[in-house]
């Protein structure tokens, strides 16, 4: 992958502030018409981010920015440097959700730069042999649009599991491993087995792993091209397999890879770019557009998951110390209930107006009296079905007590993987935490299991956890009854679950939580696994 283009020099412009101006403007122009342009080919949760990424390339306050630094006498490709540099510093400080958008900023950045200097913004090469592409980190822009054909798989060095990278990747069904320590020290031509399901690389590889490799990737291009059904274990034990969206953009594909409803509707999309909350009437519209598209099909949507992580003016923007254990979520959402009973209005309008089967949940739920609260507020305004997300462990501890007011729970394994490990889920630096692999996470997961199924209630895992073949196996074990990922993963969930009955699954599950570590559990399931019968 070619280096970034280097810094440019600090000299003094020989034009006039206004000539430097026009030269940046023309150029942020022509990035943002690209990247839109980019966004609508792309489609689906990559039209999403490179529509923000256009945003960034003219957003106001970096123009203002831009014009003091020309104000100088600065050149145009100094000035951009300079305040988009200063921008990106400023969204890393925030942390959390911003400072994984910053690394976006930078491609902007790049882009702009690349196109003052009459120059291709560096991307993907052109190569005609299929190959693995290694890079620090690669562009939305560009991991949005590769070609398939080519490019076998990613592996980066920097980023983590919800950087744009993994989630573009996994939207795409690339084999992708994102913050591989070491990764950009690999030469050109080195032949390497990449393991997206392991999270390993290996390098130089012996033939007998080639071919090991080889038939695995047979095995998997023989899954996708089977017929589509519901989930199942091997002894008929229903496990439905349901998808994350983050708009209705991408509910044909889900349908069409066997989506059996929607696990996880992530409502944010309505909310993130907006000066003002939108209005019910708008929030219905959307909402109803997903739902026609999964008549008599469970569709769990999500209430706003922002804060000051991911700040709304009309919301919570103020300033903290550690967003990701501040006002975020639900608490968010109650210090402005305004906007709370506007979207749970908005949904059971939708949910009036269509045949879906609608449920709500609520983001970052702590406590019972939390549950309680959002659980006869959704009921009272009109919806039936209302739950909780269990991202916290004190929710997950308190499960038994929690799912005695709430009708469902289901649980987000990215953030439960973070709160339990006090590792950030967005920083690089600790992302090796970052593996719900980890016993102390399953153990919580099994607290919740094990409420659901003492109450009778359903529990389901929506978070990328569910996405890993084999752990979704795990997880089904320790009383998971439905499954939530990216459509791309369905089909090798849905044929990993039919080679195990339910009784083999609390195995894998019990082996899992008798080890030490994440790396571990994995080794001891994956040697049970490989011990029971193949499917018939």
């Amino acid at each position: 992958m070619p280096e970034p283009l280097p810094e440019p020099t600090d000299t003094r412009s020989a034009l006039t502030p206004e000539d430097e101006g026009a030269r940046a403007a023309s150029a942020q122009r022509f990035v943002a018409v690209d990247l839109e342009a980019r966004a609508e080919r792309a489609g689906g949760a990559a039209q999403e981010v490179l529509e923000a990424q256009a945003m960034m390339a003219e957003d106001p306050t970096l123009v203002d920015d831009l014009t003091e630094r020309l104000a100088t006498g600065k050149t145009a490709e100094r000035a951009v440097f300079e305040a988009f540099s200063t921008f990106r510093d400023q969204l890393t400080e925030l942390g959390g959700y911003l400072a994984e958008r910053a690394a976006d900023l930078d491609d902007v950045s790049q882009r702009v730069i690349a196109q003052l200097g009459g120059r291709a913004a560096p991307g993907v090469p052109e190569q005609e042999e299929p190959f693995i592409l290694i890079a620090h980190d690669l562009a939305p822009a560009d991991t949005a649009l590769l070609d398939l054909t080519r490019v076998l798989g990613l592996v980066t060095s920097d980023g983590g599991p919800t950087s744009h990278t993994a989630i573009l990747a996994r939207d795409k069904a690339i084999v992708a491993i994102v913050g591989a320590t070491g990764a950009t020290d690999l030469a050109d031509g080195t032949l390497v087995i990449v393991d997206a399901a392991s999270g390993t690389v290996t390098v130089s590889p012996t033939e007998a792993e080639v071919e090991t490799a080889e038939a695995r990737i047979r095995a998997r291009a023989l899954r996708a091209q089977a017929p589509t059904g519901p989930g199942r274990l091997r002894d008929g034990t229903p496990i439905p397999l349901l998808a994350n969206l983050g708009s209705a953009d991408g509910a044909a594909q889900a349908v069409a890879l066997g989506a059996e409803g929607v696990g996880l509707f992530r409502t944010e999309f309505l909310f993130l770019h907006s000066h003002n909350a939108p209005t019910i009437l708008e929030q219905a519209e959307q909402y109803a557009r997903l739902l026609h598209a999964f008549p008599g099909k469970k569709v769990v949507v999500r209430a706003l998951d922002a804060g000051s992580d991911k700040p709304l003016a009309f919301l919570n923007d103020a300033e903290e110390e550690n967003p990701a254990l501040g006002l975020r979520g639900l608490r968010a959402l109650r210090a402005s209930e305004d906007i709370l009973r506007e979207q749970l209005t908005a949904l059971a309008e939708a949910d009036a107006a269509t045949d879906a089967d609608v449920w709500v949940m609520a983001p970052m739920v702590a406590t019972v009296e939390e549950t309680a609260y959002f659980v006869e507020l959704a009921h009272k305004l009109g919806l039936k079905t209302a739950g909780v997300m269990v991202e916290i462990p004190s929710a997950a501890l308190l499960a038994d007590r929690i799912l005695q007011h709430a009708d469902f729970a289901s649980i987000g394994t990215n953030d439960l993987t973070q709160y339990t490990l006090a590792a950030d889920r967005l920083l690089g630096s600790v992302a090796g935490y970052q593996n719900p692999w980890h016993p102390a996470v399953l153990r919580l997961i099994a607290e919740v299991g094990a409420a659901g199924r003492d109450l009778g209630k359903p529990v389901g895992v929506c978070g990328e956890a569910a996405a890993d073949p084999l752990l979704a196996v795990v997880l089904v074990g320790l009383g998971a009854t439905s499954l939530s990922m990216s459509s791309a993963a369905l089909s090798d969930v849905r044929a990993e679950l039919a080679r195990f009955s339910a009784e083999e699954a609390r195995q894998l599950a019990a082996v899992a939580l008798a080890a030490d570590g994440a790396a571990s559990a994995r080794a001891a399931a994956t040697h049970l696994a490989a011990t029971f019968s193949p499917t018939d």
